[in-house]
Parts: C-alpha cells; structure tokens; sequence
C-alpha cells in the first residue's frame, strides 16, 4: 500500500498531458506578464499598514532591515520554486511538483493546503477590498442596508454583497482568458505602484532624520503565553520571542514575511507561458525583487516622517502624512490599496483554479473539471465553480480569525517544493533544467528552516484548524482520489499487461 501512495508521476508524463486537447491551457503569457502578476498579488495593504504597525511594535526604524531578513527568506523558496516552474511548467505549482518528486499522498496533501490557501485568501482579500470601497461610498454620501454590509457587527441577516460582486466578476474575466486577466492586471498594478512610488517621493521630502534615533531600540521582553492563541513555540519551549533590539528584527521579520505572500501564484501559470524555462524564474525572482525594494523603501519613509512610537497601527502611513500637515495623502493611500486589492483577488482566484485543474486532470478530482473551454482555452468549470463557492464564502462568513491559515498554508507549500528540489536532483539528475537553484543541497535546506521557523512562530490554534484540514483531505484522498489516479490505473494496466504476457497468466 505504500508504494502506491508514493508513486509518482514522472515529468514527461506531466508535460505530455498539457498536450492533450480538451485539456490543453493556451500559452498567451511573457515575463513581463508574470511579472505583473507577482508584484499585482504580493503588494497589497500590507505595504500600508503592516509597514508603520510592526515598526511601532517590533523593530522600530529597523523594520526595513526586518523586510530585507524576510525576503531573503523569500528569496530562498523563490529560487525552488523557479527551477521547478522551468522544469516542470505544468499547471499546479507545488501540487505537480510534490508528484513529481515525493509522490502521490504527498501531491494531494500539498494540493489540498493550496486549495484551502487561495480560497481564504481570495474571500479574506474580498472582504477587504469591500470594505475599502464601502468607506469610499460613506465618504460620497452613499450607504448600503447594514444587511448588505457583511457579517462584521452584523445583527441577523448579513452578506457582503460588495465583496461577493467583485468575486463574481473577477471570475467572469478569467473565464475569458488569462491574457485579458494579464491586461487588466497590469493596468491595476501600474496604478498602484504609482500610489506607492508617489508616497515614496512626497514621504522622502518630509522625512525628520531625528525620528531614525534610536534606529533599534532597547530590547523589550515578551510575556510567554499559555493559550492556543500563542505562538506553537511558546507552548512546546516556553520561548517567547523579543521585540526591539537585534532579536526584535526577526521577530518583525516572522511579521512582515506574509506581506511577501504571493509570488508562489506565479508558478500556477508555467504552462500558459509562452517560454517557462526562461520566463518563469523572471517572473518569480523579478516581482519578488520588485517588491522587496519597495517594502524597504516604505519603511524608511514611513519611520522617519513619524517617529516609531507615534505611529497609529490602524493606518499608520496615512496618518504620518496627516501629522505632517498633509491629510489628503490619507484618501490617496485609501485609493491605492483599494484599487491594488483586486489584482490581488484575481491571482489568487486564477492560482486556486490551476491546482484545481491539475488535480482533476491527475483524476485526483473529477475529470468532469479537467474540460477547456473549447473557445478561450481557459478552465472554465472549476473557475465558475470556486468563483461562486468562495463569493458566498466571502459574502457570509467574518474571516479576519481564519487568514492565517493562509500563511501556514503558504509556508507548508515552500517546505514541500524546498524538500522536492532536492529529491528530484537525486532521482533525475538527467532532466534538463534551464535554471538550477545554486548550493543544493543547503539552500533549499536553508528555505526548510526558515519556514518551519516561521510556520512554529504561528498561533497553536492555526495549527490545529490546519491539522483538521489535512485529516479531511486525506479522507477525500482514500475515498475518492486513490481510486480515480490516472498514474494508479495506468499502473494497473501496465501490470495486467505483463501478466497477460506471463505463461499461466490470465488471458
């Protein structure tokens, strides 16, 4: 039974089944595209908010040395995920590189976790978005019913109706095709990088340098905690981490890491790009860069228009230009992160679809999934599908207390691909690989450390809704998906053959 929940399905066989039509993505993207796409999912309002937050109660000005700490951290898993996007440019990301490197049970667990991830993070992002807008609409004198407003302090009747339109919509577009989704990504992202470069430049003119001093503050020890809502490592060690001081870097650093979250999206799309092995490691290493320098360059800005300890942790930039006399960059900043939110909604609503295909085209999920719309080439079903059970996931449910999932869900995955890099380096040194991740083993070893560090710096109740996540996929796994696995019955095919062949053996 164990060879068959670790069988795998070698690389060939992966690309081979893209080449099938009525299961085959349209190859329409560039670099430049999933470039876009990475800095449209990764910059959100984290750049706005965790920025100023963390700042006041980790690190202080040396916050931007915490971003730089946390996309190294990046950077290690980016470059697993860029030479598996380039070998295996299939749809599926770490699903399809889990399978073709652990195996199968391994493949759906990692693919389940990507399911849950992108669902929560589209209705999450949903959900903010909505109330983004909601605020811009009370501004211009326009109200909706309180039972149209979500289930937030919501008496009886509640739905987001604000939210669960954009999911809608968002689902028609990549529905149409994932060069329109690109087109209008990037007209979106150009908006907001040029509200994030504008804050940049007007922030950099009204920076105070004494508001650098001290630029890291005396240590602060932390209280341990004894309840689920404290870090795992509290509760297994008794450790708890420090904040301010050298050791209150990493601590803000464990914080602003999941404003990085997203560039893994990008791998979802290797196989309707035009050229994966040469594009793919672009697109992830680029945005990642991209936003990295932007992160940092916030940072600064926003620590030295306002000192670290003034800061406000609801909207800590918007409010640095208010205390320097400009109030109106408040709005702009509200624009911005309204306007970034839907490319983020987008990528991770186009990245849960692919894991979805692939897994139906494995035969893990119903084949009935795995169809292309004859026309725009794009996985229509499970798009309609997802679209319209997580608009009514965003519409009904208050999220705020299940986001983190989203991060562990993100860090499991970085965990896997680090894992699988090594493995298929031993068991396929023969593939041809256009970009090979540098100092395998220890790198990816090195991505292993950091994000089970991060993952164990996670409440204890994440873990356990996590846990119970697993235990149900697994379930579905045993239930349906082992039985249905394309790889499993072309495995029993292959041995009834050869018995068919063997004297004595059935004819």
């Amino acid at each position: 039974m164990s060879s068959t929940l670790f069988r795998t399905k070698n690389v060939e066989q992966s690309i081979l089944d893209t080449e099938e039509p009525e299961h085959a993505l349209k190859k329409s993207l560039s670099a430049v595209d999933l470039t876009v796409f990475g800095v449209g999912v990764i910059i959100g309002t984290g750049i706005f908010v965790l920025t100023g937050t963390v700042a006041k109660n980790n690190a202080g000005p040396a916050v931007s040395l915490a971003f730089v700490a946390a996309g190294v951290a990046c950077a290690l898993a980016a470059l697993c995920y860029a030479e598996f996007a380039s070998t295996v440019p299939v749809a599926g990301s770490a699903y399809t590189f889990s399978y073709a490197s652990l195996g199968e049970l391994p493949a759906w667990i990692i693919g389940w976790d990507l399911v849950l991830e992108f669902a929560l993070g589209t209705a999450v992002v949903a959900v903010g978005w909505s109330g983004y807008i909601a605020s811009l609409l009370d501004n211009a004198g326009w109200h909706l019913p309180d039972a149209l407003s979500g289930r937030e302090g919501a008496e009886g009747f509640g739905f987001d109706i604000l939210a669960a339109a954009l999911v809608l919509v968002l689902t028609g577009i990549l529905v149409l095709g994932v060069k329109l989704s690109a087109r209008i990504t990037s007209l979106v992202v150009a908006i907001k990088v040029t509200v994030v470069l504008t804050v940049i430049i007007a922030g950099a003119f009204l920076i105070n340098g004494d508001n650098y001093d001290p630029f890291v503050p005396k240590t602060q020890t932390v209280p341990a905690g004894e309840s689920l809502q404290a870090p795992l490592i509290q509760l297994m060690f008794g450790w708890a981490p420090s904040n301010f001081g050298v050791m209150g870097i990493f601590t803000a650093a464990s914080v602003v890491f999941f404003a990085f979250i997203g560039f893994d999206v990008v791998a979802t799309a290797a196989e309707e790009t035009r050229n994966p092995q040469r594009d793919m490691p672009r697109g992830i290493l680029g945005s990642l860069l991209i936003c990295t320098v932007l992160y940092v360059a916030v940072s600064i800005v926003v620590t030295g228009m306002q000192h670290y300890s003034r800061l406000s942790v609801d909207a800590p930039l918007a409010d640095a230009f208010k205390s320097t006399g400009h109030p109106w960059f408040a709005g702009f900043i509200s624009f911005g992160a309204a306007v970034g939110l839907t490319t983020v909604c987008m990528i991770l609503l186009l990245g849960q679809t692919r894991v979805f295909f692939a897994m139906s085209r494995d035969g893990l999920l119903p084949r009935f999934f795995s169809q292309v719309h004859p026309k725009f080439k794009t996985p229509h079903r499970p798009t309609v599908l997802l679209g319209v059970l997580i608009a009514i996931l965003a519409g009904f449910t208050s999220l705020s207390e299940l986001a983190e999932l989203v991060n562990i869900g993100t860090l499991f995955a970085f965990v896997v691909v680090a894992i699988g890099v090594i493995i298929l380096r031993r068991t396929r040194p023969d593939l041809p690989r256009a970009f090979r991740t540098p100092w395998v083993p220890v790198l990816p070893i090195l991505s292993v450390l950091a994000s089970l560090w991060l993952m164990l710096n996670l409440p204890a109740e994440t873990w356990l809704r996590f846990g119970i996540w697993m235990v149900v996929g697994c379930v579905v796994y045993f239930l349906y998906g082992r039985s249905h696995s394309r790889v499993g019955r072309h495995e029993e095919t292959t041995r009834a053959e050869v018995l068919r062949g063997k004297p004595g053996g059935p004819q």
